[in-house]
């Protein structure tokens, strides 16, 4: 599993956490699916069970998903999860085109540019 960046300068629960956000949002886990164990997961990334637990924790404060005393960790059924990420991401575009526009420059032209950019990334 490709959970890890030590280059990436975020914690290591937030980029665990991260990734489990992708998955659920992208339908690649689905509702009550189980995650792994805290301590299967610290053991398959070599890191310590308490940031697997954080990051968990993390998920759990945010509704991605839902712990069963004594069986783990489950990904919740939640519709509203993929509308406030949506409302999330537009927030961070109007604030990003705002920074844009401030500074003088065609919004317009650079989000054509970084979606073309993006397009080639993801033929890699």
């Amino acid at each position: 599993m490709d959970f890890i960046d030590y280059l990436d300068s975020r914690p290591i629960y937030q980029q665990i956490a991260d990734r489990y956000r992708q998955l659920i949002l992208t339908g690649v886990m689905l509702p009550d699916e189980q995650l792994p164990s805290v301590r299967k997961l610290a053991m398959e990334l070599s890191t310590n069970p308490n940031t697997v637990q954080k990051a968990y924790a993390a998920l759990e404060r945010e509704g991605y998903v839902y712990s069963v005393k004594g069986r783990g960790n489950f990904v919740r059924a939640n519709e509203t999860l993929k509308s406030k990420q949506k409302e999330e991401m537009k927030g961070k575009m109007i604030d990003l085109i705002k920074e844009i526009q401030a500074v003088g420059l065609n919004s317009q032209e650079l989000f054509a540019e970084a979606m073309e950019e993006a397009a080639e990334d993801d033929r890699d």
